[in-house]
């Protein structure tokens, strides 16, 4: 028996040679700022493995998130490939790994879902879409992540959508979530707005549904989404390194997932940023774990 305990215990492989549908991987480290200790989000994926595990026996039951089993009456076909082999001092080395293993997902087929690592590591993780674009971004965060650099370091978790942005084959952004100071300059916000990105506020969302953000998405396109844990509430996900009140739901957030699914393709999955150390009861760890489900099932009941 294999020893590999995945999310809700899937394996590495499916049996017979089957080619899965789905493939999660774990990207621990992405680009550190100098003197940042990472660890609170390196381990996030096998906590959020652990949370899983409470509902591997639930397989078949039905999911009232998702209106039905999770397989949806299929064979289940998603593979938990385990964690990337990154480092805490090798930043172009883990930006590799991830790109290279994102850009091989996709060319065997699947789609991929990485859990993060903090928010640097979807930046790889977009450009191994370079092969499969173009895509629209849907990133579900508390700030926009648009400086140009900082500490010197111009791939970091402050950078992610500026990076983003700076890729032929990412076509929109869409960015929901956005509250409080939002770790934005005026500077910022000005450049993100002449890019064409769209940033819809928590507060926009709570007084006018998920369609606040969905509406600007074209039907029809290939939808990346991007899920920083601060983009829900702390009372929802205290485990966040910058908790800002007034975040959205578990409702709202995988009112979005869904809402992706069906106006147009989700084509890529990340979630991140959730520091272990700041979590309380566990409480992150299965919401982030829920989120993942909804996320596989919507991808599932794809045509």
């Amino acid at each position: 028996m294999s020893l590999h305990r995945g999310f809700l215990d899937f394996p590495v492989h499916l049996p017979h040679g089957v080619q899965p549908r789905i493939v999660m991987f774990g990207a621990p480290h992405g680009s550190t700022y100098p003197g940042a200790d990472p660890s609170g989000f390196a381990v996030a994926a096998a906590a959020i493995r652990d949370a899983s595990r409470g509902d591997t026996q639930f397989l078949d039951s039905w999911d009232f998130d998702l209106g039905g089993p999770l397989f949806a009456g299929r064979e289940p076909c998603c593979v938990d490939a385990g964690d990337l082999p990154t480092s805490v001092i090798d930043n172009a080395g883990n930006r590799k790994l991830i790109e290279e293993k994102t850009r091989g997902i996709l060319a065997a087929g699947a789609t991929p879902l990485m859990i993060g690592g903090d928010d640097s590591v979807p930046i790889p993780f977009i450009a191994g879409f370079a092969d499969h674009g173009p895509i629209w971004i849907l990133q579900i965060d508390a700030h926009i992540d648009w400086r140009d650099e900082r500490y010197g370091e111009p791939l970091g978790y402050s950078s992610t959508m500026r990076r983003a942005s700076e890729m032929p084959h990412v076509a929109g952004i869409v960015q929901a979530g956005i509250r409080g100071l939002g770790s934005a300059r005026p500077l910022e916000v000005e450049t993100a707005k002449r890019w064409g990105a769209h940033l819809v506020t928590a507060r926009e969302i709570h007084a006018e549904g998920i369609e606040a953000a969905l509406r600007h998405i074209p039907t029809g396109v290939r939808v990346v989404v991007t899920l920083d844990c601060d983009g829900l509430d702390p009372s929802v996900m205290p485990g966040v390194a910058g908790r800002a009140p007034g975040g959205l739901t578990y409702q709202q957030a995988i009112g979005l997932i869904e809402g992706v699914s069906q106006r147009g393709r989700l084509a890529g999955f990340d979630l991140i940023e959730f520091q272990t150390s700041a979590d309380i009861d566990g409480i992150t760890a299965l919401t982030a774990a829920r989120l993942l489900v909804n996320a596989i099932g919507r991808i599932v009941r794809q045509v």
